[in-house]
């Protein structure tokens, strides 16, 4: 089974790489530009092999290997790789395939739009949080010290191939990062999705080609209507206000990963969602036992909170130094640009302690 979706300017392809129309549409728009691959270590040991041995006009392509985790999210590595593609005499008319995750699809498409005032560029995302997000709606860019993609563009691919086969390489926690911004989009727009999602029991395994399909086209929809982020898009956001704090302040000590770091968003951002009470506490309870089902809560215990809000203070997403959040007012509703406050962030910080330390009392009784 297969699906296409018609994006801004591109396709979308989920399903078989090689039923797809990736070789027709490479030998058509690129068969005289030199290929450039971006893999990081990971993709280049499980998927990399795989590429060049199925598709033979990818047999001459350059290889572009980056470091894997989020430290490879920075300017000083964009820099090199330009370095090697001016090396290369990489020219206008040639094309970049990112394949791997978001950093790797980030970094590539960054490098690849700023490049000689910009080049193609293709996505093959390799896991569930590049498949679902990072690798659709034209954002890319890097961070900029502890701050979250504070450097960057919108740039659509030229396609997008989504094939689940990748998921296979993956390390069995790893699923669990993209099914955190999965669970978001029920959240913010579609709460049979919500629903649907709610109910798997072992993610790894029983998630879907057609659960994949949805959250993409949950995306995608919001993409069309507002594809810069002046209003709806920021809906999108869910989560990531409070998650990219707790990411960039982990960062440094014990990183977390992202998917990881918007499941803590979305309950904090659930929280005060009922302190303002425009969700019920049934509502946040059916959120609570989805989210803990699948994420541990964080220990906050030991952290300056304050250090943490400090962070929130540079979030791209502020206006006249207010710090905006997206908040639900129901299962499958948000209402954007709200204003919380210092108070309802610590609040919010030491709700996701007090899980933490019910969490633990459990497991120790």
């Amino acid at each position: 089974m297969s699906y296409t979706i018609k994006s801004n300017t591109y396709l979308i392809e989920i399903g078989d790489l090689e039923d797809s129309s990736f070789q027709d549409f490479m030998e058509q728009k690129y068969v005289n530009s030199r290929k450039i691959i971006v893999v990081d270590e990971n993709t280049n040991e499980y998927c990399l092999e795989y590429l060049l041995t199925s598709f033979d006009f990818l047999k001459e392509a350059e290889i572009i290997l980056i470091p894997e985790g989020e430290d490879s999210k920075v300017l000083d590595l964009c820099a090199q790789i330009w370095d090697t593609w001016t090396d290369y005499h990489i020219e206008r008319k040639d094309v970049v395939i990112n394949l791997g995750g978001g950093i790797v699809s980030d970094v590539g498409g960054f490098a690849a739009s700023i490049y000689k005032r910009g080049i193609d560029f293709i996505n093959v995302p390799t896991t569930l949080l590049a498949m679902v997000d990072a690798s659709i709606g034209g954002k890319t860019g890097v961070d900029l010290g502890k701050f979250k993609n504070q450097l960057g563009v919108f740039t659509d691919p030229q396609r997008v191939f989504v094939d689940l086969a990748f998921l296979q390489t993956l390390p069995v926690g790893e699923v669990y990062n993209g099914f955190a911004e999965m669970l978001k989009h029920g959240l913010i727009v579609n709460a049979k999705h919500w629903e649907e999602l709610s109910v798997l029991n072992e993610v790894e395994q029983e998630i879907t080609i057609e659960h994949i399909y949805t959250s993409l086209s949950i995306k995608n929809g919001i993409i069309l209507e507002d594809p810069f982020e002046s209003g709806l898009r920021k809906k999108l956001n869910f989560g990531h206000t409070i998650g990219h704090a707790l990411e960039g302040h982990f960062a440094e000590k014990d990183p977390i990963s992202h998917g990881y770091a918007v499941a803590l968003g979305v309950l904090a951002e659930s929280f005060i969602s009922f302190k303002k009470n425009f969700i019920t506490l049934s509502e946040l309870n059916d959120i609570e036992r989805v989210l803990l089902s699948n994420y541990e809560c964080i220990d906050l215990s030991g952290e300056n909170l304050n250090e943490i809000y400090q962070l929130m203070l540079n979030d791209k997403k502020n206006v006249q130094q207010k710090i905006l959040c997206v908040l639900l007012i129901g299962i499958g509703e948000c209402v954007i640009d709200q204003e919380i406050s210092e108070q309802e962030i610590v609040e919010s910080l030491e709700y996701l302690n007090r899980l933490h330390q019910e969490e633990k009392n459990a497991h120790e009784n």
